[in-house]
């Protein structure tokens, strides 16, 4: 699904940890927050610096992000072509 616009609050953030790139020779950091609306809640994944960006009980506002499946869990994250912003 492309083209997501979600406003959530935080819920909890996991400790971030690092991945290789399959492509260049990069290491990279993410960390998997889980935040939530009142119609439910969904991993976001961030990656670098959008992590120091946010925090427990934050409320962000993703514009032009997608939804994936990956290892059979949802996940919605901000992309290349996404914004993430705190309010």
């Amino acid at each position: 699904m492309k083209r997501v616009n979600v406003v959530a609050k935080v819920v909890e953030k996991n400790e971030s940890r690092q991945v290789n790139s399959k492509y260049k020779d990069e290491t990279y950091t993410v960390a998997d927050f889980i935040i939530a609306d009142n119609t439910g809640s969904i991993k976001l994944t961030l990656w670098n610096e959008q992590i120091d960006q946010v925090e427990v009980n934050n409320t962000v506002k993703i514009d032009n992000g997608y939804v994936t499946s990956f290892r059979g869990e949802i996940q919605l994250n901000v992309g290349k072509y996404g914004t993430l912003s705190v309010e």
